[in-house]
């Protein structure tokens, strides 16, 4: 278990990952190690790369998804890297498996039509209401993750010059907002956060009815509620706000490395894909509407 520790300070200090990718990882290579001792092997450097994948054959039998397996597969293959650098194997017995197969899928976006019913959903003649909006308006104009958007302090929002400075990572971005997210941010600052405020000691931008930093978990709860009330049929999520920020930006003409920018990719690839979502949505418009398609 030592070893697992090590690792993941390795990673975080080196390969500066995210957090939540270091639980992922932690996660990952605790439940190896129990399942290896529970079939007997008790050293994990004796596991071999058949034990190996025995184990990704019990999370397939078990339901698991593709993505799950390969997610599994990459911190395994992580943690006996370290172990060959560490000088306690010569090795790596996960080198020749390969993860399988994962059908990609275009992310799931909302149409104009149905984020300007989501956005209106808010009541605005009340606190909660206001502050609503202006977190709705704030996800959709920036693109930002929703753990980024609660973790926003007061002074990282300026609706006056119109932007916002977002950290994730040890990093720092300044995106824009337009007139109607800064005009809500602003009816939150006025009329809302005032109110909610208990501490005045409190930095979070976004504050729940407790005068509390708003939570991520709280905020889901509120989006799925107005989505709902909007008639939004499907599951959305805060990232469904993501995608459809991406998605009408690149069909409204933004190139895709500003979109990066925005949207706070480390490589241009993950942007890439919004570009396909839009290229099958105009190749869907074209087989519809031309008449020799």
């Amino acid at each position: 278990m030592d070893l697992v520790q090590d690792l993941i300070r390795y990673l975080e200090k080196e390969k500066r990952l995210t957090k939540n990718t270091l639980y992922s990882y932690r996660r990952d290579i605790v439940s190896f190690l129990q399942y290896i001792d529970d079939i007997g092997v008790h050293d994990p450097m004796a596991a071999t790369r058949k034990t190996l994948e025995r184990y990704l054959t019990s999370l397939k039998k078990a339901g698991r998804a593709n993505t799950t397996i390969s997610r599994n597969l990459a911190s395994l293959k992580a943690y006996y890297a370290y172990a060959v650098y560490r000088g306690l194997l010569e090795t790596n017995p996960t080198d020749n498996i390969k993860p399988p197969r994962i059908e990609k899928k275009l992310p799931h976006v909302l149409t104009p039509s149905e984020i300007d019913r989501l956005l209106d959903q808010p009541i605005c003649s009340n606190v909660k209401g206001i502050r609503d909006k202006a977190m709705l308006e704030l996800l959709y104009a920036t693109g930002i993750r929703v753990t980024e958007m609660v973790g926003l302090h007061l002074a990282d929002v300026n609706p006056d010059l119109g932007f916002i400075r977002c950290h994730a990572d040890g990093r720092e971005r300044i995106i824009p907002i337009g007139k109607v997210c800064a005009g809500a941010i602003h009816d939150y600052l006025q009329k809302s956060r005032p109110v909610l405020l208990k501490n005045g000691e409190e930095v979070a931008m976004f504050l729940n009815m407790h005068g509390q930093r708003m939570t991520r978990q709280g905020f889901w709860k509120l989006l799925k509620q107005y989505a709902e009330e909007a008639g939004i049929a499907g599951s959305i999520t805060p990232h469904t706000l993501r995608h459809s920020f991406a998605a009408h930006l690149l069909e409204n003409g933004a190139d895709v490395h500003s979109v990066q920018s925005m949207l706070g990719h480390a490589d241009v690839s993950t942007t890439q894909v919004y570009v396909q979502l839009v290229n099958s949505k105009l190749k869907d418009v074209y087989i519809k509407a031309h008449p020799r398609a």
